[in-house]
């Protein structure tokens, strides 16, 4: 009897925060300060604080149903299981959106920096190279890609130290310091559009809810992993944002999309941007691969399921243990980064995510304040009115994309669930022909003679 091939269990808690920290990248910060700064106009703090608190219900969310469903299908399982599996293959359809063009994302941004900085060899060679390499990584298996990806998260976070360093060690000759939250002139209405841009930094978290079957105690470990992500992003944003406030109250910027890079040579000159560069190559590196990783197991839980043909996409290799067709398919897609615009992937990767994240703490109120009717005062906030602020929040930022990213977002949702339909028709005629056969034998069993 052939034996059947199963995910590796073999993740820790560390490595688990490592993936998850390496897909949000840290380092996203500095890509986003401009374009942040002037959202806030110069609140940056307190920008990120409100970002802080909203995103945290949707984390919380997250952590409450991978207690609940220790599955590797993160949304996608938590919706289906919760209330129905149409509005949960739309969520993982979804997902999948914002797992397929993260990968994308990180091809595109790898050929930019690195053919600024080696001008001779185009931008499509570093984009091939990349593939080949988060293929080759993510096929030898998860341990092996964890542990790179804990040495470039520690690169990045050490990197955000040095930074911070260099501020406060120039904080003795600021005359007058300025504490965040003292002076709230913009109001809130620009406040929340700054916290509104902002939340995208934190995107990635729920990433390692697809780990839970290469997971070591996944009930305990997932939803730690989660918290542990989001408060150490907080600590290092909220603390950098403290320090760029206090030392340069009045910031302006040539280009907003370069503003990371013009702020490393106004801290530290040329040395302390040349670092910022190579750190930021790395951060890259891990973000595609923990990318591909994700998006090859939702694949391969889809694939399990049997929602999408289960012969190509539900098979694990035997040796390797890793769903290797699903990462070369991803890492073929991936080549759309050497003709798709970085705008368009970042719409794509905004719409998906918010979706599911959505869903998720909708999810939560039907499992556990309707079905399970967890309703005393203490479930009431856990269950119900934590979940809503969540979803409120959420659903207020989808508001907030273009136009051309809502109507792009919906077509792709229109197409998944119209494949859905018609690849599970006959599965649902039969369940209502044995749902009527039972309900009615006589006619069933006179049907059967007729025939």
């Amino acid at each position: 009897m052939k034996q059947e091939v199963t995910l590796r269990q073999s993740l820790t808690l560390v490595q688990v925060v490592a993936l998850g920290l390496a897909w949000m990248t840290p380092m996203i910060y500095f890509s986003v300060f401009g374009i942040a700064y002037d959202a806030s106009k110069g609140m940056i703090t307190e920008a990120y604080s409100l970002s802080i608190v909203a995103i945290f219900f949707t984390a919380y969310s997250y952590s409450v149903m991978a207690k609940i469903f220790p599955g590797s299908g993160s949304s996608y399982t938590y919706v289906k299981k919760s209330m129905h599996p149409i509005p949960g293959f739309t969520v993982g359809w979804a997902i999948m959106l914002d797992y397929l063009f993260s990968p994308i994302i990180a091809c595109l941004t790898f050929g930019i920096y690195l053919n600024a900085q080696f001008p001779a060899i185009p931008a499509y060679v570093w984009i091939i190279v990349l593939n080949v390499v988060l293929a080759v990584v993510n096929i030898a298996g998860i341990k092996f890609s964890a542990s790179l990806s804990k040495l470039f998260v520690l690169f990045q976070i050490i990197f955000i130290a040095l930074f911070c360093g260099y501020l406060i060690k120039g904080l003795s000759g600021v005359q007058e310091v300025v504490l965040p939250f003292s002076h709230m002139d913009a109001g809130l209405p620009t406040l929340l559009a700054g916290a509104s841009l902002i939340c995208f930094s934190f995107l990635g978290f729920d990433t390692v809810s697809t780990l839970s079957e290469e997971t070591i105690n996944a009930k305990k470990t997932i939803p730690r992993a989660i918290m542990l992500i989001i408060l150490i992003a907080s600590i290092l944003y909220i603390a950098t944002s403290v320090l760029i406030q206090v030392s340069y109250p009045n910031l302006t910027f040539n280009n907003m999309d370069s503003a990371g890079f013009e702020l490393m040579k106004m801290v530290g000159g040329a040395t302390l941007g040349a670092i910022f560069t190579t750190v930021l190559i790395f951060a890259i590196f891990t973000q595609g691969l923990t990318s591909v990783t994700s998006v090859s197991r939702l694949m391969y839980v889809l694939g399990r399921d049997s929602i999408l043909p289960k012969k190509f996409f539900g098979s694990l290799h035997p040796k390797f243990r890793t769903p290797v067709n699903n990462i070369i398919l991803v890492s073929i897609i991936s080549l759309l980064a050497l003709v798709i615009s970085l705008d368009m992937a970042v719409k794509f990767v905004s719409f998906g995510a918010l979706t599911s994240f959505a869903f998720v703490n909708i999810s939560v109120i039907v499992e556990c304040f309707i079905k399970r009717k967890q309703r005393s005062l203490k479930q009431t906030f856990q269950y119900l009115i934590f979940p809503l602020i969540g979803a409120s929040f959420i659903i207020w930022l989808i508001t907030l994309l273009d136009t051309q990213a809502l109507l792009l977002g919906c077509v792709w949702l229109v197409f998944g669930v119209t494949y859905y339909l018609i690849r599970t028709r006959k599965t649902r005629e039969s369940h209502v022909k044995a749902n009527t056969n039972s309900i009615f034998p006589a006619s069933a069993a006179i049907e059967s003679e007729l025939k």
